[in-house]
């Protein structure tokens, strides 16, 4: 059984003030070609669809576009496909049952009542396989399907006990699409800025819940990484939406599911952007000459200036060669020595020591005794006319 595991797409996310909606229609583009190359037979989508709640219609529009473009495939594969943290679940749920019928089995909702996960076989040469869908889930999403008292209140109870509540086939294959915050054994998971993570891990589960499944398909961490082994596995995201996701290589995850009690061969498949994410340092002029003579200028740069004089109009010069600029950034002695620089609290600064420091660190010398005569007259007129109207105000 061979099949595509993607998940967060935060489709109509922006990175700084810059929207991906272009680099991520291209993207999904590829992806439609890798499934023409490579014909698995299902794609699972772990949650995060769109990167908000309420996604503009483009952002709409483009997931419709991904959506009839893998339809329309002479024997294309199943879709399946879970909500995230990010998704609204009840709109991602609209026109789900009418989608059945295009192979497209969407599980957006947690079960309600009497209701289990959405389960949808599928049979190759070894046999069936069950797809679990399992959308992301709070603890109090699940409530009302236990009896008062019995409510699980950890994240990791939650999943166990939405689990526990499944009576899978003895003998078949199981793969699980599950879009949470799962880690082993408590071990570190490498994350990025641009994901949701509750403060201090109250939202981990841990990875031993998925035991009865031959393949996790995870979604939730951009990163790709295994969890504990290589059967349970976050595929990251097809794009990089942070700048701490920089020196990421970004990939589509192939999982090819032999017969029972083998391991999954997983092969990643490479997905080359529109325009990259990359953090670059040097001098203004350095960056400058090299950018004119490179082809990826075009990309989202972070750039971190270390001239030791500072560079008048460097962001308006930066962006005549870098049109995506994300942010510029100063690091030089006068910056390190302003970080490192214990304040003491007791001692105030005369503004005529304050400004000659700035004058200093802006122009790369001192001020001469007669720039230091006319910021001393300036300070002192300054200063009457403050003692003017303190007076004028308490007469």
């Amino acid at each position: 059984m061979r099949f595509f595991h993607l998940s967060d797409l935060h489709i109509g996310r922006q990175l700084y003030q810059y929207s991906l909606l272009e680099d991520q229609k291209a993207i999904l583009e590829q992806i439609v070609e890798r499934v023409i190359e490579y014909k698995p037979d299902a794609i699972v989508i772990a949650g995060d669809i769109f990167d908000k709640p309420v996604p503009s219609g483009e952002a709409v529009m483009a997931f419709d576009h991904f959506l009839t473009e893998l339809a329309g495939l002479e024997g294309g594969p199943e879709l399946m496909i879970t909500a995230g943290n990010h998704d609204s679940a009840e709109r991602l749920d609209y026109g789900a049952a009418l989608l059945e019928k295009l192979r497209i089995h969407i599980a957006a909702l947690p079960p309600e009542r009497e209701e289990y996960l959405k389960r949808i076989r599928l049979s190759d040469a070894f046999g069936p396989v069950d797809f679990y869908l399992m959308p992301f889930i709070k603890p109090p999403y699940i409530r009302r399907l236990f009896e008062e008292g019995e409510e699980p209140r950890t994240y990791d109870g939650a999943v166990r006990a939405l689990l526990d509540r499944e009576q899978p086939e003895e003998g078949i294959r199981k793969v699980i699409v599950a879009h949470q915050f799962f880690t082993a054994a408590g071990a570190a998971t490498m994350t990025c800025d641009s994901e949701v993570l509750q403060v201090g891990g109250l939202d981990q589960v841990d990875i031993s819940a998925l035991k009865d499944f031959d393949y996790g398909a995870l979604g939730h961490i951009h990163g790709p990484q295994n969890v504990g082994c290589q059967r349970f596995r976050y595929c990251g995201s097809p794009l990089k939406y942070s700048l701490s996701e920089a020196g990421h290589h970004k990939s589509l995850t192939m999982v090819d599911l032999g017969q029972a009690g083998t391991e999954p061969v997983i092969t990643e498949l490479p997905l080359m952007p529109v325009r990259d994410v990359r953090s670059l340092r040097g001098e203004l002029n350095e960056l400058l000459a090299a950018g004119q003579n490179d082809l990826s200028s075009d990309d989202y740069v972070s750039i971190t200036l270390t001239d030791e004089q500072e560079q008048m109009d460097a962001r308006e010069r930066l962006l005549d060669i870098f049109p995506n600029l994300l942010e510029v950034q100063v690091d030089n002695t006068r910056t390190r020595q302003q970080l490192t620089e214990s304040f003491d609290v007791g001692m105030v600064k005369e503004p005529e020591e304050i400004f000659a420091e700035f004058f200093e660190g802006v122009q790369g010398r001192s001020l001469t005794a007669e720039e230091g005569k006319i910021i001393q007259a300036v300070i002192n007129r300054s200063k009457a006319q403050e003692a003017g109207q303190e007076g004028e105000n308490q007469g």
